[in-house]
């Protein structure tokens, strides 16, 4: 039997192939999206204002900065989910969220402001938003951890940190619905600051169970 008819009996008995890491990603974030809303709704729940501030830019904008968010971070995961990828270059994709903010830190600025910045920044939830994105990241982080193992990614740890800032883009994506503070500066201080913390935890995590 030569080399070419054993490599195709072989591919005959294994006919089924293993999901791509995306496919696996996905499906696992879409089971795990729903649990974090549900968490959201069941504790503290929408804005109640959230129809009128739907016509407030800067809370629309606090919208598309977490979406930029994951959607940055699961594009430099995919790329880094193969053992021979490199993050360099790829790792300018997470600046798109930072131009973004930086762009409605600037448009606030040019605005007459009847209230002092640090009271924007500061705003009335702070410590509310430093533990409900973390909290409601929890289930987004185990999905994106277990999509992310159908990978090999050469840095576990860093993948893991990507995990972790997936997670909490949704989960700051969710909790903008909650939250009364609209000003970029307080997206800026706070949303990042809950966003480091699951970062961090899920680099943890994922520098061990990301090796391969």
């Amino acid at each position: 039997m030569d080399t070419d008819h054993l490599i195709n009996s072989l591919a005959a008995d294994c006919p089924t192939r293993p999901r791509p890491v995306g496919q696996v990603l996905a499906a696992a974030l879409l089971v795990a999206l729903p649990v974090s809303a549900a968490l959201l709704l069941t504790t503290i729940g929408l804005r109640p204002d959230i129809r009128s501030a739907m016509h407030n830019p800067f809370f629309d904008l606090k919208f598309v900065v977490t979406l930029a968010l994951s959607l940055s971070a699961i594009t430099l995961a995919m790329h880094l989910s193969r053992p021979d990828a490199s993050p360099k270059g790829w790792r300018l994709v997470l600046l798109a969220p930072l131009a973004i903010l930086g762009s409605g830190i600037g448009a606030e600025a040019m605005l007459p402001q009847r209230t002092p910045m640090m009271t924007r920044l500061i705003g009335h939830n702070s410590m509310l938003c430093l533990s409900a994105i973390p909290i409601l990241s929890l289930p987004l982080l185990g999905a994106a951890l277990l999509g992310l193992r159908r990978g090999a990614p050469s840095n576990p740890t860093l993948a893991g940190a990507l995990a972790g800032m997936i997670a909490a883009g949704l989960a700051a994506t969710l909790y903008a619905a909650h939250c009364v503070d609209d000003s970029p500066l307080f997206v800026a201080t706070w949303y990042s600051l809950a966003t480091i913390i699951v970062a961090a935890l899920g680099a943890v995590i994922g520098g061990r169970v990301l090796r391969y």
